[in-house]
C-alpha cells in the first residue's frame, strides 16, 4: 500500500479549498466549450441513406421519429470482420459499446420527452442486430446501415 500523507483538518480544508478553486476553474472551461459544441453549425446532409430496422427499411429522415434531434450512437458490431483482434463476436457487439448501450435502456424516455431521438446504428444486417437485442433486453432503436454508404461516410467503418 502507498503511503498517503496524513494532515490536521485546518490543512485538509486549506488543499480541498484550493483543489475546489481548480474544480471550479474546470467547469467553468468545460461550460465553455459545451456552449461552443451547441454553436457548432449542422451539416447539410444530401445522400438519401437508408436504414434496416424493426419497421423495415427507414431514411435517416424517418429514424428521427418526428423528434427535432437525432443521436446516433455507432456500435461497433460487423460479423464479418468478428475475430480475436476485434472486441465483438459475429453474434455480439463490441463489450464496451453493450455496456453502454445498457445504459441507453433508461435514458431515452427522457431524450424523447426533450425532443431527441436516440438510436444505435451498426453495419451488421438486422437479424443479427435483432436477435442480439432480444437476448439483451434492449428496446430502444437500433437500426443496421449495411446496404448503405452511412459508416464509411461518417468514418465509423473503414475498408482494407
Amino acid at each position: 500500500m502507498t503511503a498517503h500523507k496524513v494532515v490536521t483538518h485546518d490543512e485538509w480544508v486549506a488543499a480541498r479549498k484550493k483543489h475546489l478553486a481548480k474544480e471550479k476553474e474546470f467547469t467553468r472551461l468545460r461550460d465553455q466549450l459545451s456552449k461552443e459544441r451547441r454553436e457548432l453549425p449542422w451539416e447539410l446532409i444530401e445522400n438519401e441513406y437508408t436504414f434496416e430496422g424493426e419497421n423495415g427499411r427507414q431514411t435517416l429522415g424517418e429514424i428521427f421519429e418526428g423528434r427535432s434531434q437525432l443521436v446516433v450512437y455507432h456500435a461497433m458490431f460487423n460479423p464479418q470482420t468478428a475475430g480475436p483482434n476485434t472486441t465483438w463476436t459475429a453474434d455480439a457487439a463490441c463489450y464496451a459499446c453493450s455496456f453502454w448501450l445498457d445504459n441507453f435502456e433508461r435514458v431515452t424516455v427522457h431524450l424523447n420527452h426533450r425532443d431527441i431521438t436516440m438510436a444505435a446504428v451498426s453495419i451488421a444486417p438486422y437479424p443479427k442486430l435483432a436477435a442480439y437485442k432480444k437476448r439483451m433486453g434492449w428496446t430502444f432503436p437500433w437500426y443496421s446501415s449495411a446496404d448503405s454508404d452511412f459508416n464509411f461516410d461518417y468514418r465509423v467503418s473503414f475498408t482494407p
